[in-house]
């Protein structure tokens, strides 16, 4: 019901212990849709009744195993989570295999996957005859290659990578200074 953890515990150990306890929170949603998909197709007939014993949460259990179904064991990226996976699970196989490259590469969380598929999604406004003010940004030169690297290993082009990365840092400090409003 708890994990005891001794008192003077080194930072490193409990370091150590945050990531084999993240890993196994991570692989247990992938054992579960396993076991889940192994009993729909074996147990039809008392599918549901392994369901209850489970004690999860119905709706809970069928997004596992949906994912599970959707990335068979050689396809799930053990660098991504369950979630990443998750993200993708509704995309055709060579839109998923694509944005697992990216996510992999980029060391993208969750929230910066989705919020990369999103601003892929947005359609680029349509050019009218107002000229959006633009200004200058003066980038030192060895940045602006590694930024280049940065959208080459992403897949994209400069300008699409320098797009999805503002917009998911401006989104988080918005959200960020909402939370903070809301506990003033």
């Amino acid at each position: 019901m708890g994990l005891h953890i001794p008192i003077g515990l080194a930072f490193e150990e409990w370091e150590r212990a945050g990531r084999q306890l993240s890993g196994l929170l991570n692989s247990s949603s992938w054992w579960l849709g396993d076991w889940l998909v192994y009993g729909k197709d074996h147990y039809a007939d008392r599918y549901e009744r392994g369901i209850r014993a489970a004690g999860l949460q119905y709706q809970t259990l069928r997004n596992y195993a949906w994912v599970s179904r959707r990335f068979e064991l050689h396809r799930r990226r053990p660098a991504l989570s369950f979630q990443h996976h998750a993200e993708l699970a509704s995309l055709p196989l060579d839109e998923q295999e694509v944005w697992l490259d990216r996510a992999e590469r980029m060391k993208w969380s969750t929230k910066q996957l989705r919020n990369a598929i999103r601003a892929q999604r947005e359609p680029i406004p349509q050019q009218t005859d107002t000229v959006a003010t633009t200004s200058r940004l003066a980038v030192p030169d060895n940045r602006l290659q590694w930024w280049h690297k940065a959208a080459a290993h992403a897949g994209t082009e400069l300008g699409e990578w320098v797009t999805a990365t503002l917009d998911a840092a401006a989104d988080q400090v918005l959200k960020d200074a909402d939370r903070q409003l809301t506990l003033e």
